[in-house]
Parts: structure tokens; C-alpha cells; sequence
């Protein structure tokens, strides 16, 4: 799977295609792809042998636009093999506690992915309303805990100082963005959209082969990366990690755990991935995509089974798409996707046909708040409306990603058939377990069939390493990218594991708060305790109906533990 980033609409546009932590979901268009990149840091060469050295930080306040915050660069080795060897830079943000006098130590942050640029994504979500960070960074945690967060080895570059050594396939992101814009803008379904799909994506594999970046490809590994997060915890003083990471960056912590499991302080994941089927194993030889193997196709479909059955219980001011019953609207669904096969809707420049639709939808239901706005343009579809105000903006926004640089990590560990004739069966597989939204999953893996760099520091296990203190797991019951599924299978193969389950939807936090939630976090963060055994919350809002309009009763099962 891959990550991007989407708040679902419902903040400020700079944040609009932020989601925490999509877990493995390349971006599909042009539009969504644009990242602005800075140059490639070049490595410095040293004598190899050795260990590695710490990183030397020096946090300066960052630009006037990131007014408190921090940011520095670390040097780490690009191969842990050689450790005195070449060198790359890694960009770091820091957000300091607001309560020095009783500062607990520094919380490290991973927001997913793969391909999340800490130094964009983390004051993003650190300046949002307060329904915008729900699970993520509770107020207790900003007094106690320098947040920092910072770009992943080969992700990001962007420009507000960091100088992180990035992979850089094309001439420049806008390069690449028009390159991406000739390819299918969702979904192919077509034979010709699949051929150009499969010819357009191995025509990317090939240029990063033979760009600037091809040195880097064999050393973005999360192995290696977790090795940068043990340099940097030493680089900030602390004696233990104290860490957070969403989706991708759950696979990341469990990583980080089972290499350092004497340095594991406090760890919780959100929306949380299956190692042994995001690795395969270690087997390169795979039959099913890695978003088969984690199950992503029927998350996907059980969050649009919720969303069109919550639809259909609103009236149509709270979901534009009712259609009066849970039935009649998915029928309505269903009824739109057929239409849209041979009719597409054009509104001004842009063609919403099948393909499209699907991923928009897709790209919509990870986080509760933006499910009206979905309702209205599905809603605005079915009538064939020509009001581009009732469709999704297609102007690009500022990202934190690029797509080379998800596939870089993606591709190079996480086993996909290497034959793309593969994928039209695999397509067929997921439509049969999960209906029309199936086959995004496995065409987001075709990305990977023509890719050849390999991962020189990969680590597939075991995973059940003692730890020091035990790590918190979190999963909503609906999730559309790393299904529930996932987290008990996770929490049975770490040692030393505690799951908290919200009853609620979206992926990862879902963009919808959970007061009870926040209170278990803060308490393990702060005083390393868990929830109870079995301990289950409820996001705070039920879907289509706001805080303020829910009943007193809906608040009180909502926030109680």
C-alpha cells in the first residue's frame, strides 16, 4: 500500500491532501503527486569501519513562516554496513514543550507513508482546530514532550530549510508531475488504460534506475531508517525512544522495536500494518500484491459499506446522497458507478468517469469529516450537475511527498510480482473479495512489477523481541487502509503489546476525536500506563452528525472508557 496525505477537506487548504499516514498508496495524478523538492544533498565520503557517529543537532528557529518551530540536520551513514562511510542529511523539526520545568523528554513522530515528509506534515497537524488531531497529539503531550519529527532518509526536501538527501528520479518535481499527468488519472479499467498504466509506471522504474538518485535506492529501507531513529534518540539525549507513528510508520516502530528492544520507552501505533505480510516474509517471490497480503482492499470496502449505509440512515441536508435507507443508497452507488463506465460527467478541464471516481472515493472515506463533501459530489454526479463548486478543487496543493520517493521505500522491500500480467488476475481476485473499489489496491502495487532496486538492510523478522515497557496499539474497527484485522495480528506477534480499539471509522486517527482515547494516551505517554485489557472507546462524533448536534447521549458512549 502507499501513502497519501488527506484531511478529507474539512481544514485549511495547505493541509487538504494530508493523510496521516495512508499506508503504501502512491499518488495517482499529477495534481496529487507534486511535492516541492529541494536539491539532491550529495554524500560525503569518509574512512568506512567503525561506528556510526551521533548526529551533532543544531536547532535554529526555522522560517518566519514556522514560527515555533525548530529545525536542524543530522548526518547519518547511508549504509549502516560502512557507518564511517559516505553520508546523508536527514531534515528534523522540533516543536518544544510548553512546560520545560517538568519536560519528560522528546516524542518522536512518524506520519507515514511511506514517503511522509516530517518537517511539512508536523506543523500541519500541530496547528489544526482541535478536532483535527484527535488521537494524534493530545494538549497534555505538547506541555510535556519537544515533539520533533523529521524526513525519512530518501523523502521530502522541502522548502523551509531542510536540505534531506531526497530521491530525485525526474529533472524536478514538475517534471515528474507532467510525466504522471500522461498516465490514467485512476482506476485503469480499460485495456488501453492498463497497457498505459503498466508501460507508464515501468518507464518511471527505469528512469529512477538511471538518475542521479540510483545510489540511494538500495539504502531507504525502513531498517535503515530505524537505525537513523536510534542516532537521532541519542542525538537528543534520551536513554529510550518515546515514539508515535501512524500506518506506514507502525511497521517502522515495529521495526525500530525489535532492533532496539532495550530502548523502547513509550511506543503507540495508529492504524497499525502486519509485518510478516507487508515483508512476505522475506520470500521475493510473492503471489499476492502487499495490499492483498494486508488485507487493504476489504477495509476499503467495509468504510464504504459504513459511509453509504450512515448516508442512507441522514436525511439528505446532513448526506447530500441519501437516497432514504441504507439499501437504496448503496443501490444508488452502485447504479452511478455503471452509469459512469459509459457517461462520464466533464466538469470544465476534467473527465469524471469510472476510474476516477472510484479513487476519489477511495481517497475520501479515510477521514470522517470529509464524508459530506463526498456526499455532495457523488450526489452532484448523479444529476450530471455542471457546478464545479459541487467537485472536488483539482488545483495542486503543496505536498510532502513525491511518488519516486514512496515507491523508493516501497519497492525496494516490500515484495509485488515482478510480472505485470499478474495484476490483471489480482484485479480480478480483489473485485471478487471487495466489490468495485478492489482493483485500486492492486493497480497502486503494479507500480512496483517493473522496479529492481533492491533493499541492501532489510530486517523481516522475528518480531517478538522483548521490549523494555510495553508498546500501545490503536485501530479504529473501520478502517479503509490498515483493517482491524491488522492490529490484533500485530499485537499477537509483538511480546509485549497492549490493543485499544475504537469503535469508529477512517484510517488511522479518521480525522474524528476520541476524548476517551486521548485521556489512554496521554496517560501512557506520560506515565507509562496502559488501558485496561479489552479497553474500547468510540470516536467522539458519529459520521454526518457534528459534536453539537449529537444527542447527549451519542457524547457520553462516545467519550466514556
Amino acid at each position: 500500500m502507499e501513502l497519501k496525505v488527506n484531511f478529507g477537506g474539512y481544514m485549511e487548504d495547505q493541509a487538504r491532501d494530508f493523510v496521516p499516514a495512508r499506508f503504501g498508496r502512491s499518488l495517482l495524478s499529477a495534481t496529487a503527486g507534486m511535492a516541492v523538492a529541494g536539491l539532491l544533498a550529495l554524500p560525503h565520503s569518509a574512512a568506512a569501519g567503525g561506528s556510526p557517529t551521533v548526529p551533532v543537532l543544531n536547532w535554529q528557529p526555522c522560517t518566519p513562516a514556522l514560527a515555533g518551530f525548530d529545525c536542524a540536520t543530522a548526518k547519518v551513514p547511508l549504509d549502516y554496513s560502512a557507518p564511517q562511510g559516505q553520508t546523508i542529511n536527514l531534515g528534523l523539526i522540533r516543536h518544544k514543550a510548553t512546560d520545560q520545568a517538568n519536560r519528560i523528554g522528546s516524542l518522536f513522530w512518524n506520519a507515514g507513508g511511506p514517503g511522509a515528509a516530517g518537517t511539512v506534515f508536523l506543523p500541519i497537524v500541530l496547528t489544526l482546530p482541535a478536532t483535527g488531531s484527535p488521537v494524534l497529539f493530545p494538549e497534555a503531550l505538547h506541555e510535556r514532550f519537544d515533539i520533533i519529527s523529521w524526513d525519512p532518509r530518501g523523502i521530502g526536501a522541502p522548502p523551509n530549510g531542510s536540505n534531506t538527501t531526497s530521491v530525485q528520479c525526474f529533472g524536478s518535481p514538475q517534471e515528474e508531475a507532467d510525466y504522471e499527468a500522461k498516465l490514467p488519472a485512476g482506476v485503469p479499467v480499460t485495456p488501453e488504460q492498463r497497457q498505459a498504466w503498466i508501460d507508464g509506471w515501468a518507464y518511471i522504474a527505469q528512469t529512477c534506475a538511471n538518475s542521479s538518485s540510483a545510489y540511494l535506492l538500495s539504502h531507504v529501507s525502513t531498517a535503515d531508517t530505524a537505525r537513523d531513529l536510534d542516532l537521532l534518540r541519542q542525538a537528543v539525549g534520551d536513554a529510550q525512544l518515546t515514539y508515535q507513528g501512524n500506518s506506514y510508520g507502525t511497521f517502522l516502530g515495529t521495526v525500530y522495536a525489535n532492533l532496539f528492544p532495550d530502548k523502547v520507552r513509550a511506543m503507540m501505533f495508529l492504524g497499525n500494518v502486519d509485518p510478516t505480510a507487508w515483508t512476505n516474509d522475506g520470500d521475493d517471490n510473492p503471489t499476492l500484491d502487499v495490499a492483498l497480503r494486508q488485507n487493504a482492499e476489504q477495509g476499503t470496502a467495509k468504510t464504504l459499506d459504513a459511509f453509504l449505509s450512515f448516508c442512507g440512515q441522514s436525511s439528505v441536508d446532513q448526506c447530500a446522497f441519501s437516497a432514504g435507507s441504507p439499501a437504496a443508497t448503496r443501490a444508488k452507488w452502485r447504479s452511478l458507478a455503471q452509469r459512469l463506465l459509459t457517461t462520464p460527467v466533464i466538469v470544465g478541464d476534467v473527465t469524471y468517469n469510472y476510474d476516477l471516481v472510484v479513487t476519489t472515493v477511495v481517497d475520501s472515506i479515510y477521514q470522517v469529516p470529509g464524508w459530506p463533501t463526498l456526499a455532495n459530489t457523488l450526489e452532484a454526479l448523479w444529476e450530471g450537475s455542471m457546478d464545479p463548486s459541487r467537485y472536488p478543487s483539482n488545483e495542486p496543493s503543496v505536498q510532502g511527498q513525491q511518488v519516486v520517493q514512496v515507491l523508493a521505500v516501497k519497492c525496494a522491500e516490500a515484495p509485488n510480482p515482478h510480472d505485470p500480467d499478474a495484476y490483471y488476475g489480482l484485479a480480478d481476485l480483489a473485485t471478487k473479495r471487495a466489490g468495485i473499489v478492489g482493483p485500486y489496491w492492486v493497480w497502486l502495487d503494479e507500480q512496483c512489477a517493473a522496479w529492481r532496486a533492491t533493499a541492501t538492510d532489510q530486517y523481516t523478522g522475528p518480531w517478538n523481541h522483548p521490549t523494555a515497557n510495553p508498546i500501545l496499539l490503536i485501530n479504529n474497527t473501520v478502517d479503509p487502509a490498515t483493517p482491524y484485522s491488522e492490529a490484533i495480528t500485530l499485537s499477537e506477534s509483538l511480546a509485549n503489546a497492549r490493543l485499544l480499539t475504537i469503535r469508529g471509522y477512517g484510517h488511522a486517527d479518521g480525522g474524528d476525536p476520541s476524548t476517551c482515547a486521548n485521556t489512554y494516551v496521554s496517560d501512557y505517554f506520560i506515565n507509562l500506563a496502559l488501558p485496561p485489557k479489552g479497553a474500547v472507546c468510540r470516536q467522539d462524533n458519529a459520521p454526518f452528525i457534528t459534536n453539537s448536534a449529537a444527542s447527549s447521549d451519542e457524547k457520553a458512549s462516545a467519550s466514556a472508557p
